[in-house]
């Protein structure tokens, strides 16, 4: 295998993960905490994207189309969790799934509707190449891969050093618990869900500038999304972040040695996990009640 073919896999698979590792992140903390499946998130990631190419074509400002995008996934996030999705909070999973599969197809005929069915570019907001090892690295991939550990750690301080982090620690390992010691805990599902989105929409702007924006990105990234953190274990942090690097380098390098390799070696990869560890790799007892 020729090692400067080796390195670019290497390269692209870790910025996969850490596209993979933001996108689904929201879904394990919405599971730890609050014990729902929110399919709604790849609305967020597909709108995350839209809205980066909408702002950046206005402004041509890739960096402001990013906030642009988290703000607006911000609002419409609170509008959906406010209206609908606070409704399944109590209800069996099944519920949240089915709830928020509806939301996520309401909102990619939104985006038909807004921005139609053509795909849209978005250009890289870093140009230049990166030598390492004697291979040219896009400095935009090692962009991303920077960014997702930068969010990676920031969410790990934020649930083990701040107040609002530690009340969703305790919300994951004992919801009544919490309750019952007075902590309002729909807030904390509220901001759970927010900055579930949030992180979804995030993806879905980095994203954009590797793929054609279309109505259907979500979809197509769905199953990858699910690998992941059925292989992490739902609710686990941690286990999202090392089980996002496992599928990103088993798709990446996958298909170097065979095309057809990059779709199926991840299942097979789950398979073995699931076989061994049926709660994935950091999943607990705690995630089957």
């Amino acid at each position: 295998m020729n090692g400067q073919l080796l390195i670019s896999a290497i390269v692209l698979g870790l910025s996969m993960s850490g596209i993979y590792f933001l996108l689904t992140v929201g879904l394990s903390l919405c599971y730890g905490l609050m014990r729902m499946i929110s399919l709604d998130q790849f609305f967020y990631y597909a709108l995350g994207a839209y809205m980066v190419y909408t702002v950046t074509s206005l402004t041509g400002s890739f960096w402001l189309g990013m906030l642009g995008a988290m703000l607006t996934t911000l609002v419409a996030a609170f509008v959906v969790e406010r209206l609908i999705v606070k409704r399944v909070y109590s209800k069996p999973v099944m519920f949240s799934m089915i709830l928020t599969f509806g939301v996520n197809l309401l909102g990619v005929g939104l985006i038909k509707y807004v921005w139609g069915l053509s795909p849209k570019p978005v250009a890289s907001p870093i140009s230049g190449i990166m030598n390492i090892f004697g291979t040219g690295v896009p400095i935009y991939r090692l962009f991303v891969i920077v960014l997702a550990v930068v969010v990676y750690l920031a969410v790990q301080y934020f649930l083990n050093k701040t107040i609002l982090g530690t009340a969703i620690r305790a919300g994951i390992d004992d919801a009544e618990k919490v309750e019952a010691l007075g902590i309002n805990i729909n807030r904390l599902f509220t901001l759970t869900f927010l900055l579930s989105s949030v992180l979804s929409a995030l993806a879905g702007v980095i994203h954009a500038p590797f793929v054609m924006v279309s109505p259907e990105m979500g979809m197509s990234i769905t199953a990858f999304a699910f690998m992941v953190v059925i292989i992490g274990g739902l609710g686990s942090i941690k286990g999202t972040m090392v089980s996002a690097l496992i599928v990103g380098q088993v798709v990446s390098i996958g298909a170097l040695i065979w095309a057809p390799l990059a779709e199926m070696a991840p299942f097979l990869v789950m398979m073995i996990i699931l076989l061994i560890k049926p709660t994935g790799l950091y999943g607990s007892k705690l995630m089957n009640r």
